[in-house]
């Protein structure tokens, strides 16, 4: 929706969106939700769109028309062969940036929303228990300075294992960016808050999809696998979806945030 408010933009982030459930959440809840909040901008996580495993451009369009302005990913990005292919045309969909130079897509987008400022959007993969990418840290800092040439609305999705590399890398942005909001763990975590300088962070935004399961998945075959240590195909669950994720309010002149409010929403 475009913005009339002269002094705020509203920002929805949302938690890694799983499977067909994380879908149907997103279909049915919202366009009422931004409705009912005013939000202006919505981003979403979608590395586990495509039945728990990867995004597809089918999906990623599918997600554009629900009211996705902008889709981050993370370490499942790579799971869907058609992937690379279509990352290289659709600048919408991010990759993490920190990947090396010559990867198929971006891990960055000023994107011009009609009625909005620009809003900058930069997705970086931690390194801890997590596949050796580029250091997120240095890379944030040349990243950010880029982006700020552009706009002062900045939102960092930081896909990762560890708090505490979460934690330092939102600490590091601090003044420098409009929110550091985690992801990849799939529990949201209880920690909002507005740091001393205006960033706005949130360690983990949850997961938007089926909760009565372990992380998004069916339980049976997750027990089956930590009791046998037997390979388990695990499907996506299906039952008590949440929309989950974290509601920010910035001063689109600062780039400041003003708020953060974490989101849980049950599907009907």
């Amino acid at each position: 929706m475009e913005s009339d408010r002269v002094g705020s933009v509203k920002l929805l982030f949302l938690g890694d969106i799983v499977g067909e459930p994380g879908r149907r959440a997103v279909r049915l809840m919202l366009e009422n939700f931004v409705q009912r909040e005013e939000i202006d901008f919505v981003v979403a996580n979608g590395e586990n769109s495509a039945g728990g495993n990867g995004i597809t451009a089918g999906i990623a369009g599918e997600l554009f028309g629900y009211g996705v302005d902008v889709i981050t990913t993370g370490d499942h990005v790579w799971d869907q062969k058609e992937t690379a292919s279509f990352l290289t045309t659709e600048s919408r969909v991010l990759r993490p940036a920190n990947y090396p130079p010559g990867i198929p897509g971006s891990g960055a987008i000023v994107w011009n929303k009609p009625g909005l400022p620009p809003v900058a959007v930069l997705n970086l993969q931690a390194r801890t228990f997590m596949p050796p990418l580029e250091n997120p840290f240095l890379l944030a800092q040349a990243e950010v300075a880029r982006l700020r040439t552009a706009t002062r609305i900045i939102l960092v999705d930081f896909h990762g294992e560890a708090t505490s590399e979460k934690i330092a890398l939102g600490r590091m942005l601090d003044g420098s960016v409009s929110a550091v909001i985690g992801t990849h763990t799939h529990v949201q975590t209880a920690d909002e808050q507005v740091f001393p300088k205006g960033t706005a962070y949130l360690t983990d935004a949850g997961f938007t999809g089926p909760h009565d399961s372990v992380l998004g998945r069916t339980v049976e075959p997750v027990l089956r696998r930590f009791l046998t240590g037997l390979p388990q195909r695990f499907e996506v669950a299906q039952d008590r979806i949440l929309m989950q994720g974290a509601l920010i309010d910035i001063d689109p002149v600062s780039g400041s945030a003003r708020s953060i409010t974490r989101v849980s929403e049950a599907l009907d």
